[in-house]
């Protein structure tokens, strides 16, 4: 009389646990490390080859796929863990540089610059080099107060200082004024924006990074520093 033979331990999934399926209604999931990962595959490897069909074994082609996969997920869990600390790393020495900023003054995008007795400074900065580069400086009714021809000047940010003059000479009134930046180089315009100057007064951690107050009304990312004055 033929016997059969069937596996007491049936094993559909042997990743389940690998990708938080539980098998039993009441296990909870729970978070594991690599070395954990290897332990249950080599664990669950063992209960297969164990209770395999002696008429239908494993192929060692399976087995090295299998071996293949854990391997590959032991050395993810092991990136995803090297990641983590350098980002833990770099966010706590970006936190010490931002805070090491507070009470300075710093350079960044924005278009308004202060005028007081007669002393104003802002910027501008330049994808690309221009031939040159025209500054106009309006008030608050948005009219033309002068304008000022910066001549060719290289890429990058530049830092400026206005005397408060208009057209005619005269010093202008204390207040806050704006500025638009005109650069081109031959016939082509070059891609171009103002820069003003806060002071730096509180560092905030928000969702995307630090964020600066600069006393410009919104909130500044650190990365949108242009200079440190």
């Amino acid at each position: 009389m033929a016997t059969s033979t069937s596996s007491n331990t049936a094993i559909t999934d042997p990743y389940a646990s690998l990708n938080g399926v539980a098998t039993d209604k009441t296990t909870s999931k729970k978070s594991t490390t690599a070395d954990d990962i290897q332990s249950q595959f080599m664990t669950m490897l063992v209960t297969q080859l164990q209770n395999q069909d002696p008429l239908n074994p494993m192929q060692s082609a399976e087995m090295t796929s299998q071996l293949a996969q854990i391997n590959t997920v032991s050395g993810i869990e092991k990136l995803n863990s090297t990641l983590e600390k350098v980002l833990n790393i770099y966010d706590d020495g970006q936190s010490m540089q931002a805070a090491a900023m507070l009470g300075k003054n710093v350079l960044v995008p924005g278009g308004n610059i202060g005028l007081t007795d007669g002393q104003a400074v802002g910027g501008f900065e330049l994808e690309s080099d221009a031939d040159k580069v025209v500054l106009t400086i309006k008030d608050e009714n948005g009219s033309v107060v002068n304008t000022v021809d910066m001549g060719a000047t290289k890429a990058g940010s530049h830092l400026y200082a206005w005397d408060g003059k208009n057209e005619a000479g005269t010093v202008s009134a204390n207040g806050v004024y704006t500025v638009t930046v005109e650069a081109t180089k031959g016939d082509t315009k070059v891609t171009s924006q103002p820069l003003q100057v806060g002071t730096v007064s509180a560092v905030v951690r928000g969702t995307s990074g630090f964020q600066l107050d600069v006393g410009t009304g919104t909130l500044i990312n650190y990365d949108d520093v242009r200079q440190i004055l």
